[in-house]
């Protein structure tokens, strides 16, 4: 037999297996051993990284998704454009370009000579007008007081004339009594003298009889004239009566107009006192437009285009304008589809490319339409091409206070607006 074949070292055939007892082949052979271990070794690295990009992914997307930002963003504030209330001629200019003013502080002032000359005429107006509104009161009661004492008097004067009146009646009645008494007597007296003459011719009588029947009839003669003359007195003081009560009555019906002359004379006064009114407003007018040459600054901020002196200006004219730095605020035009789950009072953060500062605050309140819908041309879309465009909504953020201390946001800066969704 060969020793090769009979020496199991040296014959592979005879070699045991691998698996057998008391084979130490796997302990002797070191690349063999180590394969396994460097194979579990890139696997358990694998297995890690993979937790850890998984791990970095959730917190990314959780970080990501806890805000929404945008560059569409600028500093926004409300101008205070400053003009003039009345013309004139710019006298002095109080202020420079870019220079900060505090609210009250005087911007310009307008040449006011034309001003104080035209209250000094309003207020010498004013005191005519009251000087006369006083006449005028004062004609009131003594209107009344007149018409008054007018109106006693004349209805006084017409009881008078119609007692008057009566009275002569009575006495033209008594007097036409007495007349017709000394006719009748008269006529007996007549009647006795004829009778007597008669009766004397025969001697029938003595002639004193018939001398005393002749006196008798002369003196009913005379009564009858007597009595004639007092009725013809009495009915000329009742055409006289008549006339003073014609008269009185007149005077009545004129002393009854006095209540209209007082009234007019008290819508005199009431127009005179209007007068006064209207008068004490051109007054207040002109002080008005005296205090209107000198522009106050009407809020604290920068002034930038400024007027400059010896312009004449009219009403309405732009003299300068008062940038409020201190009221300042963002408008952020964020997409719709980033609005699902913003709401007023979520904190918010601002970057600025100028200065590389971040400003702190918190969204104020969004905007009721997109930014399309206030241009002067809407969009249109019943055109039948439609396009469904992801349109901007203005979101307003208010800097908690402190923030713009030093005044670097100016309005019209861009900035990049982050609003914190929890």
């Amino acid at each position: 037999m060969n020793s090769a074949e009979q020496n199991p070292a040296t014959n592979p055939l005879l070699e045991s297996p691998p698996n057998a007892p008391g084979n130490n082949a796997d302990a002797a052979d070191p690349s063999i051993s180590a394969f396994p271990r460097k194979h579990s070794h890139k696997r358990w690295i694998f297995l890690a990284a993979f937790v850890v990009l998984v791990v970095a992914g959730v917190f990314l997307w959780h970080y990501l998704s806890g805000f929404e930002s945008t560059d569409d963003a600028q500093v926004d504030a409300h101008l205070y454009p400053v003009s003039a209330r009345v013309s004139g001629y710019v006298q002095k200019v109080h202020v420079e370009d870019n220079q900060w003013v505090d609210e009250g502080s005087p911007l310009v002032e307008i040449d006011p000579k034309d001003y104080e000359v035209a209250l000094a005429r309003a207020q010498a107006t004013l005191e005519t007008s009251e000087a006369s509104a006083k006449s005028s009161n004062i004609d009131v009661p003594i209107s009344s007081v007149v018409t008054s004492s007018q109106l006693k008097s004349a209805a006084s004067n017409i009881k008078n004339a119609e007692a008057a009146i009566e009275a002569a009646e009575k006495q033209a009645a008594a007097a036409h009594a007495r007349i017709l008494e000394a006719r009748a007597e008269n006529m007996k007296a007549q009647d006795d003298v004829t009778r007597y003459r008669l009766l004397l011719a025969k001697e029938e009588v003595p002639k004193q009889t018939y001398d005393h029947a002749y006196a008798a009839a002369a003196t009913d003669v005379a009564a009858v004239a007597a009595a004639e003359a007092d009725e013809a007195a009495a009915q000329q003081a009742i055409q006289e009566a008549h006339s003073r009560l014609a008269e009185a009555e007149a005077h009545y019906e004129d002393a009854q107009a006095g209540p209209q002359r007082v009234t007019s004379t008290r819508d005199k006064a009431y127009s005179a006192m209007a007068d006064v009114k209207q008068k004490s407003a051109a007054v207040e007018q002109a002080q008005l437009n005296l205090g209107y040459t000198r522009i106050l600054a009407p809020a604290a901020g920068e002034v930038t285009k400024k007027v400059v002196v010896g312009l004449n200006v009219d009403p309405g004219e732009q003299l300068l304008t008062v940038v409020p730095l201190d009221q300042v605020w963002i408008t952020a035009n964020f997409k719709e589809t980033q609005l699902k789950r913003m709401r007023v009072g979520q904190k918010a953060e601002i970057d600025l490319d100028s200065n590389g500062r971040t400003y702190h605050g918190h969204v104020d309140s969004i905007a009721g339409a997109t930014g399309p819908i206030f241009s002067l041309l809407p969009p249109e879309n019943a055109t039948g091409n439609y396009v469904k465009i992801v349109q901007r909504v203005p979101v307003k953020i208010v800097l908690d206070p402190g923030e713009n201390r030093d005044r670097q946001l100016r309005p019209g800066m861009n900035v990049e607006a982050k609003v914190y969704l929890r």
